[in-house]
């Protein structure tokens, strides 16, 4: 009686197989189609409305600082594998999101990455970096989370005004609100953090103005925090306006 009922699961199973492996082929089908496109399809409001991974709020006057907790939910952000391109959208209300994710590497390394690092020794390659902005009719943020980099220790960043390349000085000075000769968090956004035990840190910029049309192109890590440092790692961002 046994070998009968198995004599007969396999024939049933027999049966089923062209109609197994069509569904089979049509999952796959659908599998590829997601990894090769689905990277585009991430995009919402602003507001907050339609699935938008803004950034949390929070902070002082200028700008605040953390130690890698995490700001919020997003698809293919810095602790993510692999370097997604830049999404955004636009809110009904008006506003607008954009995120925007790269993983470091020397420059005229084989891969290239938007992501530089200068100094590998504070910056390791492969280390990741996540920038987001948001933008309503009250408030601009930019924020930053950082992941692979030197445990326990303070850098600092700011929006620089031109893209990154090979030489750390191509990416021009800190953008300004306003032309002043001095550098200071409330005419400029610095977003200075410091990293935890694991080496991933994260901070967040607010400012009540928004950056001129191709003004702000990228982030400068620096070697300290304030308003100057050796520039160790630069990251080229396609800021709106």
């Amino acid at each position: 009686m046994t070998a009968q009922a198995d004599r007969t699961t396999g024939a049933a199973g027999a049966a089923r197989a062209p109609g197994t492996v069509r569904r089979r082929i049509l999952v796959g089908a659908a599998a590829l189609l997601m990894l090769t496109g689905g990277a585009t399809l991430a995009h919402g409001a602003a507001d907050g409305t339609d699935g938008a991974p803004a950034p949390a709020g929070g902070g002082h006057a200028a700008h605040s600082t953390g130690t890698g907790t995490g700001t919020g939910s997003s698809t293919g952000d810095a602790s993510g594998a692999g370097e997604a391109g830049p999404v955004g959208g636009a809110s009904r209300s008006g506003g607008f999101w954009m995120r925007a994710d790269g993983v470091f590497s020397p420059p005229g390394s084989f891969v290239p990455s938007d992501a530089l690092t200068y100094d590998t020794g504070l910056v390791p390659a492969a280390a990741r970096i996540e920038i987001t902005q948001y933008a309503d009719r009250t408030s601009h943020r930019v924020g930053t989370r950082l992941r692979g980099l030197v445990p326990n220790r303070a850098y600092g960043m700011h929006v620089h005004t031109s893209p990154c390349a090979a030489d750390p000085a191509s990416a021009g000075p800190h953008y300004q609100h306003r032309a002043s000769a001095t550098a200071d968090p409330v005419n400029e956004v610095w977003l200075d953090f410091r990293t935890d035990r694991n080496g991933d840190g994260e901070a967040e910029a607010r400012h009540d103005w928004g950056f001129r049309d191709g003004g702000a192109r990228s982030v400068i890590v620096h070697d300290a925090q304030g308003g100057a440092g050796k520039r160790v790692a630069c990251f080229t961002v396609p800021f709106s306006s």
